[in-house]
């Protein structure tokens, strides 16, 4: 690959498009602390000796655990790494994900990100939309942007992103404020943003697919590691390799627990799909 197509600009940064995504260092549901925290350490310390500059959270993760291993692990951080957070949601005494969306909740939320990972500023805060927890749903997110805005003013955040939100959200939050980033689900298998990508593309906006693997059928699945074993890689290598060959605006942000997993996911921004294999890929898409 060539330099310029490693890279993206996040905010005002250039950031790697093979980032990392600290979700999966809490416990099993997202949920209370790593089995393993020295392992957890490792993964983030090695993302980041591998080049890793981008690093996305939340203070929901755990709660609270996933920043307090990235200030372990990292702080004082260095001076190209670019962490993100988001808010929009808290966890209840079980691990159930409720919407925390009050001007005061979101603003609560970025000073314990702030707190958590010892910064002074979050370079990206993602809202999340929680108008539906589990896929976007339209709605207004007016008075949820008007207190980021807010936040923004008061120099706590410098960029604002939208996670988990619909096309019309993003445009009605662009006529509030600079957007300068979407987190939705987007892969293989799941493409209902596949007109926002190409949009945002066009505005030099990146888009940060989760779940790269996710909600993908037995028969999806089955084409994929048939692709894959061709290919001589892991279905997960392929996936992200997919991804970023997809558009240049596509910022990668899989997690891993494992520091074996971590170097298999970095080594998937070397995997040349050629065209004949993407034309298979594309096939998977549900009909």
């Amino acid at each position: 690959m060539s330099h310029n197509a490693n890279t993206y600009t996040l905010g005002d940064r250039q950031v790697k498009r093979l980032g990392y995504g600290a979700m999966q260092l809490a416990g099993k549901g997202v949920f209370g602390p790593p089995a393993d925290e020295n392992r957890a350490l490792q993964v983030l310390r090695d993302a980041v000796a591998a080049g890793v500059n981008h690093i996305d959270t939340s203070d929901f993760y755990g709660p609270h655990i996933t920043n307090q291993l990235i200030k372990k692990a990292l702080h004082p951080y260095s001076d190209d790494l670019v962490i993100v957070t988001k808010v929009g949601a808290r966890r209840d005494a079980k691990g159930g994900w409720l919407p925390a969306i009050s001007p005061d909740e979101l603003t609560q939320a970025v000073e314990d990100n702030l707190r958590h990972l010892g910064l002074e500023v979050m370079e990206i805060v993602n809202l999340r939309s929680m108008l539906d927890v589990h896929a976007p749903a339209e709605g207004s997110l007016e008075p949820q942007v008007e207190a980021m805005i807010k936040l923004k003013e008061r120099g706590l955040v410098k960029h604002i992103g939208l996670s988990n939100v619909t096309a019309k959200q993003v445009e009605d939050a662009q006529k509030m404020t600079p957007i300068a980033c979407v987190q939705n689900l987007y892969n293989l298998a799941n493409r209902q943003d596949e007109a926002l990508v190409d949009q945002l593309a066009a505005q030099g906006i990146p888009y940060v697919p989760f779940f790269p693997l996710g909600g993908f059928s037995p028969l999806q699945s089955e084409q994929l590691t048939a692709v894959a074993e061709e290919l001589n890689a892991t279905t997960l290598q392929v996936a992200l390799a997919w991804l970023l060959q997809r558009s240049p605006n596509i910022l990668l942000i899989p997690g891993t627990s494992s520091p074996e997993h971590l170097q298999q996911n970095l080594a998937s921004g070397d995997l040349v799909l050629s065209a004949d294999v993407v034309q298979r890929l594309n096939g998977i898409v549900q009909s």
